[in-house]
């Protein structure tokens, strides 16, 4: 099922959550919604379901106008963060909740299928009879998912869906998440503010700030394309250098980068810690080592250039500077951005 928004606005009271959103989800593609607290995503997954109505624009589900159409009759999947199951029914009778008030009328027999089907598709097979607390965190996502599928929608929507999990369980749930729409290619939309997660899982990424897409692509193109400082810090550890540029030329700490087609002025040059080398001898940008952080695989290191500015790199475990040492800062896949 495809699904197009065009431009869509949502106001509650005087603060425009989503601003002139238009986007094309393709139908069988997962897509993210990315982007900070405030940034409009939650807002955005909300109309598609119905949840909340659109001020202005409209949501279309393949060629049929979906925009004033209730939740109940949108043939969506929900999957909220923390589960919303029911704690007094049985895993069965959670997955089984959604088919027994459907429109869609299935015999008693027909249901218990489908719950038996859904348990195994979600690894939870022979579980039927536990009841939410009887099992864990992870588990339990598993369930609020296998229930969301149960009504075969058309679209599934996905609401920062393992944010309460620790970390080693949501990649579990990350990995198993991406075969489990490989096999049923539901279109899916789905939010959350973290980058890992996003990158791991989505076809593509929406990438959103102050209630605007800032960059819309595959993780490839927003990883290795940011189409502004803004995206560019969002998306991980970022290193950040003031700079000014006049004829085409960056300069900082007494090293040159290019910039050309950026208009003369202030700037500032971003770069990924592992993308940072340290020489002590130069040629490079005069740094002194302020801190030493190690870590099983690598060490990070925290050096301070001639102007105050601070600069994070990773460095290979036998790394053997010292802090207080002098040395040199080269950076290589710097990007440069104008400052407005």
């Amino acid at each position: 099922m495809k699904i197009r928004l065009d431009n869509v606005v949502k106001t509650f009271n005087t603060f425009r959550a989503v601003r002139d959103v238009s986007l094309d989800i393709e139908s069988g593609e997962l897509v993210a919604l990315l982007g900070p607290s405030g940034s409009g995503k939650t807002t955005i997954l909300r109309m598609v379901a119905g949840l909340d109505y659109v001020d202005s624009g409209s949501i279309h589900f393949g060629a049929q106008d979906a925009t004033d159409i209730p939740v109940r009759d949108r043939g969506v999947g929900f999957v909220f963060q923390h589960y919303a199951l029911f704690p007094h029914m049985t895993l069965g009778e959670n997955i089984a909740f959604g088919m027994k008030v459907s429109k869609t009328r299935r015999t008693q027999q027909q249901i218990k299928a489908r719950v038996e089907e859904l348990l195994t598709l979600v690894q939870l097979q022979g579980l039927s009879g536990r009841f939410p607390a009887q099992i864990s965190g992870g588990q339990r996502q598993r369930v609020a998912l296998a229930r969301a599928l149960a009504v075969d929608p058309k679209v599934l929507l996905l609401d920062e869906p393992f944010g309460a999990l620790d970390a080693n369980v949501r990649r579990d749930l990350r990995r198993w998440l991406r075969e489990i729409h490989k096999t049923l290619g539901i279109t899916t939309l789905f939010v959350t503010h973290d980058q890992e997660e996003a990158l791991d899982l989505a076809d593509r990424v929406v990438i959103l700030n102050g209630g605007k897409i800032v960059q819309n692509g595959t993780p490839e193109e927003v990883c290795r394309n940011p189409a502004s400082a803004f995206v560019m810090k969002f998306l991980g550890d970022t290193n950040r250098l003031s700079a000014t540029i006049a004829d085409g030329k960056a300069q900082v700490g007494g090293t040159t980068f290019d910039a050309p087609a950026l208009a003369d002025g202030p700037a500032e040059i971003l770069f990924r810690p592992r993308d940072v080398s340290w020489q002590a001898i130069g040629p490079g940008i005069p740094a002194r080592i302020t801190e030493i952080i190690d870590r099983p695989d690598s060490r990070r290191v925290l050096a301070t250039t001639g102007d105050g500015e601070t600069i994070e790199f990773d460095a290979a475990p036998e790394f053997a500077g010292e802090i207080d040492s002098d040395g040199h800062i080269g950076i290589i896949r710097q990007r440069i951005y104008t400052i407005e």
